[in-house]
């Protein structure tokens, strides 16, 4: 039958007692069952791996000749002599079988024994047929792929199956040897093919998919009119398939070939790119780690807390609960605040939310590719794994100036946090998450600042975030044993997923590791030619006396902050300009001017504000927001009325009402999506607009100059605060909305942030053009240029604070306005290059290297593995021996398939004059 029939079986077992008062029936609960297996766990993981090995005698189980094929989807997965394994599937060609190689069953197919499937004429040859179709001769293209995405070593060839799931009544044992696994132990009725399991396991890392989902997908698939008949085994799913992830985490960890107590953490698959003492490197290298929160992991209190099952309760990534509770019982539960600024990280962790156990969980990662585990005890748990010898770890938080600060101390008062004293911890914050605190915190905790970490990757905590919220809603209400399985297992995939893809990340961070070389390198070469020589050995200096004390004074690289004269706002001119007035004891209608002219501006900016305002209603607008308009635009009049009236108080003789006013032409920015055409005409004829009341006295043009140009200020800074908002936007809520509601209130923001961009890109826009009739000197043009619409799209820079080239030059003129590039501080530019390109430098050393650790873990875990197949054999445990050896050579094909394509990439660098 296919996947997910069902038969009818018993409810559940009852365990009957006599007594004085009669008979007393207990059911069985899930848990029950679960103890029940426990005492089994081992004899069920050994006969998993029994099923690795042939019988001894190795015979086709229909003609009695050697047999060396086994098809996983027959029925006990026989064995077959090559012929009898081609006429038995004739009528299940979509079966998989595996080939013995003399040490376990690799991988084959129904075509390698020759199966030919002939459609029509009873399944025989066609007489008219003179040409056979080869099953892999494509006459479709191939897709292009690039040369580290294509294998170096010949692998398995894959093939569709067929899923099978069938109900027998048999002792759990033999059942469990011919793949079948019994939900109950003693009389089973109810048992899951090792298919369906594997089926639906794949499908909840993939798809997220629920076990409640997935049998109700089971019962349509039985009868797809009366689904609900289908007996419900839904709890039975849930129970067996924890108990089935725990024994391929077992065995895929080789846990079935020694009967050794489990340790804390090694049911998790560390990085193999990463450097661990004794394993892949011979030397000592710092340790990188990201922290970060997942709030939308919470967890229900449980129901019944007391009768919970751990099946691997700290053996894999998440920790364990009893050392983890009594640390949580001890720490002091103070609500901190952030002496930064206002992150929502902190306020996050410190809500309280009575009915939740857990309101998400925190994980640590290796910055520079991903391990996953209240942050104090995750992080000393992960600085204890593999950490041999190393003294110097770097940890990347989005909050690490503040949670760094008294993380030693916590740790000494703490009886269950445990961290070398002898490991120094250099704090740093993700470049996302670096531009939301203050202005010192950049390059104190900027991963470009920290010599040694290369092109660090302060976010890669949401890659594994954004699967583990695949299946986190589901988990929500589940025990806490069970959640925490389903997460640890997730996880694993997660890394093994990076392990086999590695060959290929490493390929290409080598590549544009070179590219950051060539890029950062040239705009080194520019600053440094112009620099002087007794700067550049100051700057040195300097700088060595900043990283060396960083890690006892953060403050130290401050030496690095780049030196802002923070350009004079409108009231700030305008208040200078009223305290000069008074202090020449100036008439009183000149000693007002600078008021009057600056009351002019606002309501020109009340006028642009107001059109953007137009524009974005539309045509469409209700009655409500046409008397809101109508409103707004009687109120300006006013204003502008009054502002006309006292014009002949400052101007006297000089202001003639009769001159004809310009009408209020301005370019406007529209359109939401940075489209080429942003920019359209927009008029409108109110009369009186002050652009057309002008000082026209001489003596009164310099004022009016200085107010547009705290005006042009203004609308500059502002507008690159709505620019990063809009960038931020765009990489957190926009991007990580899953649901419909999400993506458009995330939508509305970027709309609400967009329509600020258009008024200040405007405003700007209009001053700068009344500036120029005014006559600017050469240095007021060099400094307010024009503001092009492609200028207003989010740059790489901006949107990318880690992407490749980072530094000034990407960003548009207006992102440096502030900046004083004179002076003493003129170096600050260099500076900043010179840390850039040593990062980038020490991007590709670290890469090399990486490639070799990656090479030589791969080769440790063959040699592993190889080591416990002699073992085995030792043992007599044949099945044993076979899976051992087929993970031998799984690793080693994976070490042999990167270290070729390395080698691969540097021969193709070097032939093109690049290495």
């Amino acid at each position: 039958m296919k996947i997910g029939r069902c038969t009818p079986v018993q409810k559940s077992h009852r365990v009957e007692a006599r007594g004085s008062r009669g008979r007393k029936t207990w059911v069985k609960s899930q848990n029950d069952y679960l103890r029940q297996w426990l005492l089994r766990q081992e004899s069920y993981l050994h006969h998993l791996l029994d099923r690795e090995a042939p019988p001894e005698d190795r015979r086709c189980f229909i003609c009695d000749q050697d047999g060396v094929y086994k098809c996983q989807d027959c029925l006990g997965e026989p064995l077959y002599c090559m012929g009898c394994c081609r006429s038995h599937h004739h009528s299940n060609p979509f079966h998989w079988i595996s080939q013995w190689n003399g040490q376990f069953f690799k991988r084959s197919c129904l075509a390698h024994v020759g199966l030919i499937l002939h459609l029509g004429h009873d399944g025989k040859q066609c007489p008219a047929l003179t040409d056979r179709w080869n099953l892999f001769e494509e006459d479709e293209p191939e897709d292009q792929l690039e040369p580290e995405d294509l294998p170096f070593v010949s692998g398995p060839e894959f093939q569709p199956k067929e899923n099978t799931m069938v109900i027998i009544d048999n002792l759990d044992i033999q059942m469990f040897r011919h793949g079948f696994f019994p939900a109950s132990f003693n009389r089973p009725k109810t048992v899951f093919t090792f298919r369906v399991l594997d089926d639906f396991l794949l499908d909840n890392l993939e798809c997220g998919t629920s076990a409640m989902n997935y049998y109700s997908k089971l019962r349509r698939m039985t009868s797809s009119m009366f689904p609900h008949l289908v007996p419900d085994r839904y709890r039975e799913l849930m129970r067996v398939a924890r108990q089935w992830r725990q024994l391929k985490i077992m065995k895929w960890h080789g846990f079935g070939h020694h009967s050794d107590t489990l340790s804390t953490g090694e049911l998790a698959l560390f990085c193999l790119a990463c450097p661990q003492p004794g394993i892949n490197v011979l030397w000592k290298f710092t340790r990188s780690f990201v922290m970060d929160g997942n709030f939308k992991a919470e967890h229900l209190h449980p129901i019944k807390p007391f009768d919970e099952v751990w099946l691997s309760d700290g053996l894999g990534f998440m920790v364990g609960k009893d050392r983890y509770k009594m640390h949580l019982a001890e720490a002091a539960d103070t609500v901190e605040k952030s002496s930064c600024n206002n992150h929502w990280a902190v306020n996050q962790a410190n809500a309280a939310q009575h009915k939740l156990e857990s309101t998400g969980i925190g994980g640590v990662a290796c910055a520079r590719h991903e391990r996953q585990m209240n942050m104090d005890y995750a992080l000393c748990e992960a600085s204890q794994h593999n950490m041999e010898g190393i003294t110097r770890a770097i940890t990347f938080y989005n909050i690490n100036c503040q949670y760094n600060k008294h993380l030693r101390v916590r740790v000494d008062q703490s009886r269950f946090l445990e961290m070398a004293p002898e490991l120094n911890i250099i704090p740093g914050i993700g470049l996302w998450h670096v531009h939301g605190h203050q202005d010192s915190c950049y390059v104190r905790y900027a991963s470009n600042f920290i010599k040694g970490i290369g092109q660090i990757n302060g976010e890669i905590m949401e890659t594994l975030w954004a699967r583990l919220n695949l299946i986190s809603p589901a988990a929500r209400g589940m025990s806490s044993p069970h959640q925490k399985e389903c997460l640890d297992y997730q996880m694993n995939d997660s890394n093994f997923c990076k392990m086999i893809h590695m060959k290929r990340t490493l390929c290409r961070k080598y590549k544009l590791a070179r590219n950051g070389i060539a890029e950062s390198g040239k705009a080194f070469d520019r600053l440094d030619e112009a620099a002087p020589t007794h700067s550049k050995t100051e700057w040195l200096v300097r700088e060595r006396i900043a990283q060396s004390s960083r890690l006892n004074d953060p403050a130290a690289m401050d030496e690095y902050e780049i030196n802002i004269k923070k350009a004079p706002s409108k009231k700030e001119i305008e208040l200078r300009l009223l305290e000069e007035s008074n202090a020449r004891n100036a008439a009183p209608s000149c000693r007002s001017v600078a008021t009057w002219i600056s009351t002019g501006l606002a309501i020109e900016e009340a006028q642009i504000a107001l059109l953007v305002e137009v524009q974005r209603i539309g045509r469409r607008s209700t009655e409500t927001q046409r008397l809101d308009i109508a409103r707004q635009r009687n109120r300006l009049q006013g204003q502008i009325d009054g502002f006309t009236r006292s014009t002949l108080t400052h101007l006297g003789e000089r202001f003639d009402a009769d001159d004809e006013p310009d009408n209020l032409n301005i370019d406007i920015l529209d359109d939401l999506d940075d489209d080429p055409a942003d920019f359209t005409k927009t008029s409108d004829t109110w009369t009186n607009s002050p652009s057309s009341l002008r000082c026209m006295g001489e003596d009164l043009i310099p004022l009016e100059m200085s107010l547009h140009e705290g005006q042009a200020n203004d609308a500059l800074h502002n507008l690159r605060i709505h620019l990063c908002n809009k960038a931020i936007l765009f990489r957190t809520t926009v991007r990580q909305a899953k649901s419909q509601a999400l993506k458009t209130r995330a939508w509305s923001q970027v709309t609400s942030v967009q329509q600020a961009v258009s008024l200040h890109a405007s405003i700007y826009t209009k001053t700068r053009k009344q500036m120029m009739k005014l006559e600017p000197g050469q240095e007021q043009l060099q400094k307010y240029k024009p503001l092009l619409r492609e200028q207003l799209k989010i740059s790489t820079a901006v949107g990318d604070p880690n992407a490749r080239g980072q530094r000034n030059e990407s960003l548009a003129w207006f992102w440096s306005v502030e900046v004083d590039l004179g002076g003493p501080d003129q170096s600050w530019n260099e500076e900043c290059e010179f840390a850039l390109r040593d990062r980038w430098r020490e991007e590709l050393i670290l890469v090399k290297l990486e490639m070799d650790w990656t090479r030589n873990f791969l080769l440790w875990k063959a040699t592993q593995w190889g080591n416990r197949m002699q073992e085995s054999l030792d043992k007599c445990l044949p099945g044993h021996a076979c899976y051992s050896g087929r993970q031998s050579q799984m690793y080693s094909l994976l070490a042999q398939d990167a270290q070729a394509a390395f080698q691969d990439l540097q021969n193709v660098l070097i032939e093109a004059g690049d290495e």
